[in-house]
């Protein structure tokens, strides 16, 4: 017997004060002591202003881990009682081994429960919180928890590429920047963590009640695209970063985390919106009049007029005015980003009892998308 899930509170932690366009080499460093080219055509497309790092901006160093960032969104959520289920869904964990799952239940101390962990990119939290519905859903778990986390910013600093700048100084005489694959992403991502909690019953003043979530990837037909601890082979190949010696990983700059720019801007949009969505309004019978707020998970501003053609073009064109983001003001955060998106509109008091919310959460890895539909109770 299948029950219905009700999202009934949200949290996010972003961490430090926010860091504006100007400071940002100040906190991530400059590479071979100059400033970036590419930082303010990057910037300039991304539309970005401020974003979030767990760096100490008086010491340069980390601040916090993942699954500290992780447990302090969860605690946002307030006393949540007894919880079945902790799914949650980060690009890159603070260790290999264990998952990040297990080290987010120790940071919280909380008695035993069903933990799991979902790798992938912007993705990875949307497939813990479709795990931790399911589970609710099933009758398995009256309470649930899932979360979208990333701590990227200590792979962005620029002790991280002198390495690699130094192996190719020579070739790099007239240009000592690092690839713009890689130096593109420096100005794209930051910190921070989202939860929410799920329910079998509904909690006022406003609970959200999750009816579908679909997600679908397009890797069968598309190389990777973006991608860290690995090179990517002229084949589109991945050489992962266990075939690299040691030195290799700093001169080659193995863990950076590198995007195919063009490959992005050729398939993105076609390939986790165009498509996929087109399946959805016909298999859920999606119709523009029936979407009160739209959430789309945008990387850069550079994708809002694409998008919104895309949506006219397979005949679900909703106006900009039901567009909801805070991207400009609270940066990329990858899979954490649907999370901190969707807590600061349930807090916002603009939500009302019978409208419906449609999240779209695209992810570049290997073009892997997700759509979330909740009405408002």
């Amino acid at each position: 017997m299948r029950t219905d899930v009700f999202l009934t509170r949200t949290g996010a932690c972003l961490p430090h004060a926010a860091v504006g366009n100007d400071d940002i080499e100040r906190i991530l460093g400059l590479i071979g002591g100059k400033a970036s080219r590419a930082r303010r055509i990057v910037l300039r497309s991304n539309g970005i202003e401020s974003r979030h790092y767990a760096i100490d901006p008086a010491t340069g160093r980390q601040s916090m881990s993942n699954a500290r960032l992780t447990a302090e969104a969860i605690r946002a959520l307030g006393d949540v009682g007894p919880v079945d289920v902790l799914a949650t869904g980060t690009s890159l964990p603070d260790q290999l081994i264990p998952n990040h799952a297990v080290m987010v239940h120790g940071e919280l101390g909380w008695p035993r429960l069903e933990t799991v962990s979902c790798a992938g990119v912007c993705l990875a939290g949307t497939a813990a919180l479709k795990h931790a519905w399911l589970a609710v859903r099933a009758g398995e778990a009256r309470r649930a928890v899932a979360t979208g986390s990333e701590l990227v910013s200590p792979l962005l600093t620029a002790r991280h590429f002198e390495a690699e700048l130094e192996s190719k100084l020579a070739a790099l005489d007239k240009h000592p920047e690092i690839a713009f694959e890689k130096d593109f992403l420096r100005w794209m991502l930051s910190d921070g963590a989202g939860a929410v909690l799920l329910e079998d019953q509904p909690r006022g003043p406003l609970s959200l009640r999750i009816d579908w979530i679909d997600l679908s990837s397009a890797a069968s037909e598309l190389p990777v695209c973006m991608v860290a601890g690995a090179i990517k082979n002229a084949d589109d190949s991945l050489r992962g970063w266990m075939d690299f010696s040691t030195a290799e990983w700093g001169g080659r700059s193995v863990f950076a985390i590198k995007q195919d720019v063009r490959l992005l801007n050729d398939h993105i949009v076609r390939a986790t919106l165009g498509e996929p969505l087109a399946a959805v309004m016909e298999k859920r019978g999606l119709r523009v009049e029936n979407i009160d707020w739209f959430l789309p998970h945008l990387s850069s501003n550079f994708f809002v007029q694409p998008v919104q053609q895309c949506l006219a073009d397979i005949g679900l064109p909703i106006p900009r005015e039901r567009w909801f983001s805070n991207l400009t003001r609270k940066g990329n955060t990858g899979s954490a980003s649907p999370f901190i998106m969707l807590d600061e509109l349930f807090r916002s008091g603009r939500i009302q009892p019978g409208q419906k919310l449609l999240m779209f959460v695209p992810e570049s890895g290997r073009f892997s998308s997700g759509f979330i539909h909740m009405e408002a109770v």
